[in-house]
C-alpha cells in the first residue's frame, strides 16, 4: 500500500497553503493497493517535534473512511462525521489543522500515516478531548491493522 500528494514529494516541503500560516486547507491525498481484507482505513497525522502533555501534537485523525475509498480530496470539509461515515478530529476541533512550526526553528516533520483495517471503529467522533479519542480509535485499532502507508512533509513558517 502506497500513500501519496500531489502537493508535495515525500519527505519534502508542506507548500504553505496546507498550513496555518496559509489557506490551512487539508492536502489532496491519495493511495492504492490496500489488502484485500481492508473494511475501513484510518488516517493519523501528527508532529513528530513538537510535544504537549498527550505526546506528539495530533494535526488531524481520520477514521471509518470507507473501504473503496482511495483518495481524501483537498480542502475535506470541517465536521465531526461526514456524509459518508468519515469521522475526524485534531487537537483542535473536528478538521484538518495544519503544519504551523515556528520560523526561529528546524523545520518540523508531519506524519501522515494511513492503516488499512479489518473492521470499522466504533468511536464517536464527539462526547471526549482529542486525546482520548485518539487514544480510543488507536486502541480499536490494535488486532485489526492489515496494512500501513507514510507520508512525510516538512514545515517551518516563513
Amino acid at each position: 500500500m502506497t500513500l501519496s500528494t500531489a502537493a508535495w514529494p515525500d519527505g519534502g516541503q508542506i507548500p504553505i497553503k496546507y498550513s496555518q500560516a496559509g489557506e490551512e486547507v487539508s492536502p489532496p491525498l491519495t493511495w492504492n493497493d490496500p489488502p484485500a481484507t481492508t473494511a475501513s482505513f484510518a488516517l493519523i497525522v501528527h508532529d513528530l517535534d513538537a510535544t504537549n502533555a498527550n505526546g506528539d501534537v495530533l494535526q488531524w485523525l481520520v477514521w471509518n473512511l470507507p473501504a473503496a475509498s482511495r483518495s481524501l480530496r483537498e480542502g475535506v470539509e470541517q465536521g465531526p462525521q461526514l456524509s459518508d461515515g468519515t469521522r475526524q478530529i485534531s487537537q483542535t476541533g473536528p478538521y484538518y489543522r495544519g503544519p504551523a512550526a515556528p520560523a526561529s526553528g528546524p523545520p518540523h516533520h508531519y506524519v501522515f500515516e494511513l492503516y488499512a483495517l479489518d473492521t470499522m471503529l466504533e468511536v464517536p467522533a464527539v462526547g471526549a478531548s482529542p486525546a482520548e479519542t485518539r487514544t480510543a480509535v488507536v486502541a480499536a485499532m490494535a488486532g485489526h491493522v492489515r496494512g500501513k502507508a507514510t507520508l512525510v512533509g516538512t514545515f517551518r513558517r516563513p
